[in-house]
């Protein structure tokens, strides 16, 4: 019985330990900490404070100054002395306060921690996790909103990891921290405490009523490159990842859509092989991310798609994404790809 199926059967059997994302990122950055004496958590804010969201609460009073502590406000140098760790032979778990703060680190990043194992024919490798919560929803204007996945999925040498579920982000967070490749994880921080519907003027749900919440004790791991089917159809196939997931699967339910929703969970890999065996079924396809549209990763797929299901396709691939700006604070929920347009797009595949 995989740990997915033991989580349902105790939410079943009234057994379950629900958690938000939070607490699961907590959860599982506690476990590795206990596991491997290696592992080290690092960042702004992250001992005494216990991080801006509060995702490494509790770890430097358990763990110690030596295994989780504070760095000045330099994410370059974060990321650089993340490498020479990782190098040194440690697992080092370096936390960017928000995504849109991870630039200055790019040049450690790409250049470095990506290139050392070929570099060095396999004598050294940077096995690091660069933890940071990305994309908008809150409020967060210009520079506490962005989602600039793509960026790093264009790296040879980087994995991107983006987790749309409390159990999930425990699971994925291990392997991520086990594997010996540099891994960017980056944290929904909109679906932190519970998913969203994409109707930013309903109540918010917590996580505590959602099934994906059910969260076992211990250690598990989700391999990387593996996509969830959230839900299966035959009339389209959905790609999301993050946020959008939940977006998506909430359009799709109002508008009574028979759609197969993938989450993709990992960007790099990609679960190339769940997408092709979705998109021959259903023969339309729909992209839905947060990012910026163009170079958007959303446009990798829909060339993915196009090149390995061109003869299954009834409908051009379309796309959903946020448009070619800043995030605009005033007029975020005109930029954020919602409801709206998420039904016009499943409208126009379904006539065609």
């Amino acid at each position: 019985m995989s740990t997915e199926t033991k989580a349902q059967a105790a939410s079943e059997n009234g057994g379950e330990r629900r958690l938000n994302m939070i607490e699961a990122i907590n959860d599982a950055l506690d476990i590795m900490l206990e596991k491997d004496p290696d592992v080290i958590v690092m960042g702004e804010d992250v001992g005494y404070f216990g991080g801006v969201f509060r995702c490494t609460a509790g770890l430097q009073k358990k763990h110690g100054k030596t295994r989780v502590f504070d760095t000045p406000i330099s994410e370059c140098g974060i990321i650089g002395v993340a490498v020479g760790m990782g190098a040194y032979g440690l697992r080092p778990v370096p936390e960017i306060q928000f995504a849109d703060y991870i630039y200055p680190g790019l040049d450690q990043l790409v250049s470095e921690a990506a290139r050392l194992r070929y570099r060095s024919a396999t004598e050294y490798i940077a096995p690091m996790t660069v933890r940071s919560p990305f994309g908008g929803g809150i409020f967060g204007g210009q520079t506490h909103s962005q989602s600039p996945e793509a960026l790093f999925t264009h790296v040879s040498g980087l994995k991107t990891v983006i987790p749309s579920t409390p159990y999930d982000a425990k699971g994925l967070l291990i392997a991520s921290i086990e594997d010996n490749d540099p891994v960017i994880f980056f944290e929904p921080k909109r679906i932190y405490n519970g998913p969203f519907s994409g109707y930013y003027d309903k109540p918010a749900e917590p996580w505590k009523r959602h099934a994906q919440s059910v969260v076992p004790e211990g250690y598990y791991r989700i391999p990387l490159g593996e996509a969830r089917t959230v839900a299966e159809g035959e009339a389209l196939t959905v790609l999301a990842y993050g946020t959008m997931v939940h977006v998506a699967e909430s359009v799709c339910r109002e508008k009574g859509v028979d759609a197969e929703i993938l989450d993709l969970r990992t960007l790099v890999p990609l679960d190339i092989e769940a997408i092709e065996r979705s998109v021959e079924k259903t023969g339309r396809c729909l992209i839905v991310h947060e990012a910026t549209r163009t170079s958007g990763f959303g446009a990798e797929l829909s060339a993915l798609v196009t090149e390995r299901c061109f003869y299954h396709l009834e409908a051009p691939v379309e796309r959903v994404t946020g448009f070619d700006t800043p995030y605009p604070h005033s007029l975020e929920w005109a930029y954020f790809p919602g409801p709206i347009r998420i039904g016009e797009a499943i409208d126009k595949l379904l006539s065609e």
